[in-house]
């Protein structure tokens, strides 16, 4: 016998991609939930500010909001994928993710691309969390 499937719920910061393109912020599915990446605009005022670092903060408060809508928090998140459009973001993003997760400490991977889908994207971040974990 097989297990019933796990309660899947769609979570939105708010942001007029996710209807246009079709997409979730996040899925909550059982105790997972799977975070779309994010850039790093102000959903509220729909405004992306041109530091690096402070396109990162802007995503983990999107991951925040978002955690928080889905019943968790930062502190829930295992694991973080982080792309930049120039290497000389690497550092300034992850000096941001040391502050925000360094006791949490998710598994995390950092790429350099080419391009983001629009040039004022410098930094997206997609996470997975796993909620009510215990450490």
């Amino acid at each position: 016998m097989t297990a019933p499937p796990a309660e899947r719920r769609l979570v939105s910061s708010g942001s007029p991609f996710e209807q246009t393109f079709g997409y979730s912020r996040a899925v909550v599915s059982g105790d997972e939930v799977h975070i779309a990446g994010t850039t790093g605009y102000d959903y509220a005022a729909m405004t992306m500010p041109e530091d690096p670092a402070e396109q990162t903060r802007n995503i983990y408060a999107t991951f925040a909001a978002v955690l928080k809508d889905a019943g968790g928090s930062l502190a829930d998140i295992v694991r973080l994928r982080t792309y930049v459009t120039d290497l000389g973001y690497c550092e300034p993003t992850l000096k941001v993710q040391g502050e925000v997760f360094g006791a949490i400490r998710p598994a995390g991977t950092i790429v350099v691309v080419s391009a983001l889908l629009r040039p004022e994207m410098k930094v997206e971040i997609e996470a997975d969390a796993r909620l009510n974990r215990r450490e």
